[in-house]
């Protein structure tokens, strides 16, 4: 049998390439077919931690490692070969094939990008040979001609796979911002030729209200383009996945109708916010309320705060500062309250940050809020592995956690040490015994990503039991099987 693939582009980013890719990984798998999700090149500050392209471990984008995990098979970088994290408006750090770059970061976008399409072409043959189909995903659009000339993501991966065996590609829109069909029709447009034959199917997402609103617009569009619209994917924000970028999706949750007022649990969501797709199953959990905090006033009425991850810490702690929020958290943690930091988030809890290389952002030298006896000093290289750890004796609000074991990840350069006599504060360690949180009082610190993932631990801190990934997987599946026209996913894997 040919090598096979299915593409999804989409009209933009955030039209739903992700969650598309990610049911058609699940659907294929669940009819017995062996399938891995690729994605040349992810911009995005969401990563996971996955087994190496030799040893060891390495990261790729988290939309690539769920995608995986709905294909049922172990997630792994060439999956996303090339990752690219931003660190501000015109520089990003580099990971390819797991790893940083240096060289490469420093680079322009035009003059790397021959470099990164020859590593990204390396995994997809990799991945071409041991699977029997591939659903890729691509990025952003794949119209945007003043890219064309060095767009590997889209148009390059699309010429891999149909010079390879076969393909046939979607194209994706998000009908809830408007503008659909003039999206769809423009973009079949400004394709390349020789590409216009694998498109097989338009697909409308986000959709709400009366599906028979929608006519003739897709027979109309049919008529210009000769494509079909075989998919009206419901607008469905109960899913469980968290967008490629995070859930930072400018609501709060709410409470169900009748409920007793919730516990609001606040992320705060500065400008370098890493991993914030971590705290997705927080968003599920009865009787809490998520609210993503960029001001003094977000952080009014919180029961919990939680300072995340971060790409640039001591920006983002400038930042705190500025806002006036680093008050707002000291005055939360002395009134007895929980506060949360993951990785750059207990790094800002400590005393002090030092970065004389300039490894995490700017060199120099900073004090942190002073909550936990402990001081980072930035290195590289950069600390990318999964563990396993135990909660031993946490106290006050912490203390369900007492003997809670828990699968996690790191990524960060920061190195943290305690501060004078603060053995007593560790309360997580890992299998070799390395200390992975602190606590002093309602203030928990941990350099473990992955906390709220755990069913356990959300069992101990909440008494919650939510909706597992796996179930989530299967709910887009049933999804796109349900709105897609009747045996148009068969038809698009016979076509291929």
């Amino acid at each position: 049998m040919k090598p096979r693939a299915i593409m999804v582009w989409g009209c933009s980013s955030g039209a739903g390439k992700s969650l598309l890719a990610t049911a058609l990984c699940r659907w294929a798998a669940r009819r017995g077919i062996d399938v891995a999700p690729f994605k040349a090149q992810n911009m995005s500050n969401n990563a996971r931690v996955v087994a190496g392209a030799q040893s060891g471990f390495g990261e790729i984008g988290a939309a690539q490692y769920f995608q995986a995990l709905a294909a049922r098979i172990a997630p792994t970088v060439d999956m996303n070969p090339v990752l690219l994290k931003p660190e501000r408006d015109t520089a990003s750090q580099v990971v390819l094939h797991g790893n940083v770059a240096p060289c490469l970061s420093r680079m322009p976008w035009r003059e790397r990008s021959n470099q990164l399409a020859l590593a990204a072409h390396d995994s997809f043959q990799r991945l071409r040979s041991q699977h029997e189909l591939l659903v890729i995903e691509g990025a952003g659009s794949p119209a945007e001609i003043n890219l064309a000339a060095n767009d590997y993501v889209n148009l390059g991966t699309a010429r891999w796979a149909r010079d390879a065996g076969s393909l046939r590609s979607l194209l994706v829109a998000d009908i809830d911002r408007g503008g659909a069909f003039a999206h769809l029709h423009g973009t079949w447009a400004l394709l390349p030729e020789d590409l216009k034959p694998t498109l097989s199917g338009f697909v409308l997402n986000k959709f709400r209200g009366d599906a028979s609103l929608l006519a003739p617009g897709p027979a109309d569009l049919q008529r210009l383009t000769g494509v079909p619209t075989i998919g009206t994917l419901p607008m469905r924000r109960d899913h469980g996945l968290p967008d490629e970028d995070g859930v930072f999706d400018h609501a709060p949750t709410a409470a169900a109708a009748g409920a007793a007022e919730p516990r609001v649990v606040a992320i705060v969501a500065y400008p370098h916010v890493s991993n914030l797709d971590e705290f997705q199953p927080l968003r599920q959990v009865p009787g809490l309320r998520v609210v993503w905090a960029r001001s003094v006033a977000d952080l009014h009425g919180a029961h919990w705060i939680v300072l995340p991850g971060s790409k640039q810490v001591s920006s983002d702690l400038t930042w705190l500062r500025r806002q006036g929020l680093d008050r707002m958290v000291r005055l939360h943690a002395a009134s007895g309250r929980p506060l949360l930091g993951v990785c750059g988030g207990l790094q800002m809890l400590g005393q002090s940050l030092a970065d004389p290389a300039g490894v995490d952002g700017e060199a120099g030298n900073w004090p942190g809020l002073g909550l936990l006896p402990l001081a980072t000093h930035y290195e590289a290289p950069k600390q990318v592995e999964r563990t396993r750890a135990r909660f031993e004796a946490p106290g006050g609000h912490w203390a369900p956690l007492g003997g809670v074991t828990l699968s996690g990840y790191q990524i960060r350069h920061g190195v943290t040490r305690p501060v004078g006599d603060a053995t007593g504060h560790a309360v997580l360690h890992d299998v070799d015994g390395r200390t992975l949180a602190w606590q002093a009082g309602p203030v928990l610190g941990t350099t473990l990503h992955g906390l709220f993932e755990s069913a356990s631990v959300l069992r101990a801190l909440f008494g919650a039991q939510v909706r597992s990934l796996d179930d989530s997987f299967d709910v887009l599946a049933d999804m796109v099987e349900t709105h897609f026209a009747p045996a148009a996913l068969q038809q698009l894997l016979s076509s291929v």
